[in-house]
């Protein structure tokens, strides 16, 4: 056989395509064409494949013309994960490998001068593009032995790990000779071994919310932020707990979905951060205020995830909020309406999912002591002007909660007794979460206007309330929705059915809007 055929994917955003390695041996001048819209480190493999197969004492069709295409050809092809595939075609079409015995599988991995098979970028998200491509049969899979444990995560997909070239090959021979008698002791050890996904139902602990004394009101606020997914931002004096607090929020949140869990850890995976280990466990991203608006929403050629999208299903923490860019800043305003980020560029376009909790922190002023009843502040109104100024009208429109985070005198901090430990929040929480999701399908905070119109229930003397207060304080309509979805959250927590006026009353409160200078 000179022509041969061999599956794998490739990663474009989040999804991972279908690949057709087709490796074709022909007469003519000796050489090797790698096709395909591959990139730099793609058409490097023509070497890392010849001397891997040398190395392995398999033959290497040197007075042959090989051609290989990767299918389909406006796919953009990028990194070492073909070097595997491509390796088996030509064992394949020069007739070392019958290649009636690859039919049904993928793969993936990238080779060694030496045969070894490391790992690659998101095994993840490959079978589960595999699993919601297969009719009938499961999918199978071979992975690098580094992805092959993640990869076996998701359910209904057979995943088999490969640690060298002539592991992958010595275990495709034994099935062909299984195919003529039974198996022997000898194919056994050759055949390659499927992967388990590792126990990991255990979900790490993080800080406990009982470390932080005082800030009643602080932690009121992070309680109804996370029954309803809502955002927050701390501003207060430094020293006063306000990282603390943000650390200690993932606490207060109930244990992911299978399918979330699975969604978050793809996400991690095509970014190289995923650690099974940790898996069910929250993103938790705390991006420096240093950095860029493309390293906060992502982009690049082919477009990789930002730390927004990191922060899918977990929480996005940007202490120091008015020391980062505007531009950066600005950047997160569509993604916190919408819940997902598009990156366009001129030879590609990708969306990447971006649900994420915006936990921010700020200090009042350039010196940090507006208002603190322990130190005087020093600087002048129109410094306090300007520094408030660097965040927009429309980025704090779109923060639900502005909670105020006041400094604590020493003898009060010391005389305080322990706080409320997370995990009774967290059941409190995880009630309020089931009966807005029990009554709409969604937390609070991802309804649309329509949505908030047919389930908030709005008490009629709470309307006329939020009404009049709304028109004194100039809201925009934006401010009412989101004070309307906190008000549901309160009564949520209250396993009220009716939004009241107490509810209206305190979601207002936590409508602190700073003054600036636009």
């Amino acid at each position: 056989m000179s022509l041969a055929v061999i599956h794998s994917r490739g990663l474009h955003g989040l999804s991972a395509p279908l690949v057709t390695v087709e490796v074709h041996l022909a007469n003519g001048l000796p050489s090797f064409t790698l096709v395909g819209l591959a990139d730099t480190e793609v058409k490097e493999a023509r070497e890392r494949v010849r001397s891997a197969l040398l190395n392995c004492g398999l033959e290497f069709p040197h007075s042959k013309k090989v051609v290989v295409n990767l299918a389909p050809a406006d796919l953009p092809k990028d990194s070492g994960r073909f070097d595997l595939p491509i390796a088996l075609g030509i064992l394949v079409a020069s007739g070392q490998l019958d290649g009636k015995l690859l039919m049904g599988y993928e793969f993936a991995g990238e080779l060694s001068l030496a045969g070894d098979v490391r790992p690659v970028r998101g095994g993840l998200a490959m079978s589960l593009a595999a699993k919601d491509a297969a009719c009938d049969a499961a999918p199978k899979l071979v992975l690098p032995q580094a992805n092959a444990s993640e990869a076996a995560l998701a359910p209904g997909v057979e995943v088999y790990a490969a640690e060298h070239l002539m592991q992958v090959f010595s275990h495709f021979c034994s099935l062909k000779a299984q195919g003529s008698g039974p198996p022997t002791d000898a194919t056994r050890a050759q055949q390659l071994v499927r992967a388990q996904a590792p126990d990991v139902a255990q979900r790490p602990a993080g800080p406990d919310m009982m470390d932080v004394k005082g800030q009643v009101a602080a932690k009121r606020a992070l309680e109804i932020a996370a029954a309803g997914g809502h955002s927050v931002l701390l501003v207060g004096p430094p020293g006063t707990g306000k990282s603390m607090l943000a650390q200690r929020f993932a606490s207060l949140l109930p244990p992911m979905s299978q399918a979330q869990a699975l969604e978050t850890a793809a996400v991690q995976d095509i970014a190289g951060r995923f650690k099974v280990e940790r898996w069910g466990e929250r993103p938790w991203s705390n991006p420096h205020h240093t950095a860029s608006a493309v390293a906060m929403v992502g982009g690049g050629s082919p477009p990789r995830p930002g730390e927004i999208t990191l922060a899918h299903g977990g929480v996005l923490f940007l202490d120091e909020l008015p020391e980062f860019a505007r531009s950066a800043l600005e950047a997160l305003r569509e993604p916190l309406e919408s819940g997902t980020i598009t990156i366009s560029r001129a030879a590609s376009r990708a969306e990447f999912p971006a649900r994420f909790q915006l936990l921010a922190a700020m200090n009042p002023c350039p010196c940090g002591h507006l208002g603190s009843s322990l130190r005087t502040c020093r600087c002048s109104a129109d410094q306090v002007l300007r520094y408030q100024g660097k965040l927009s009208g429309p980025l704090l429109d779109r923060i639900d909660l502005h909670v105020e985070v006041p400094a604590i005198a020493p003898e009060q901090l010391m005389n305080t007794a322990k706080s409320e430990p997370s995990a009774p929040i967290a059941e409190r929480v995880a009630l309020g979460q089931s009966r807005s999701i029990a009554r709409q399908g969604c937390l609070n905070n991802a309804l649309d206007a329509a949505q908030l119109e047919a389930h908030v229930n709005l008490d009629p003397p709470a309307a006329k309330f939020l009404q009049v207060a709304a028109a004194r304080l100039g809201w925009s309509s934006r401010s009412v929705h989101r004070a309307l979805k906190v008000a549901r959250t309160i009564a949520d927590l209250q396993g009220a059915s009716l939004v009241q006026v107490t509810h209206v009353a305190e979601a207002m409160q936590y409508r602190r809007v700073l003054k600036t200078a636009n």
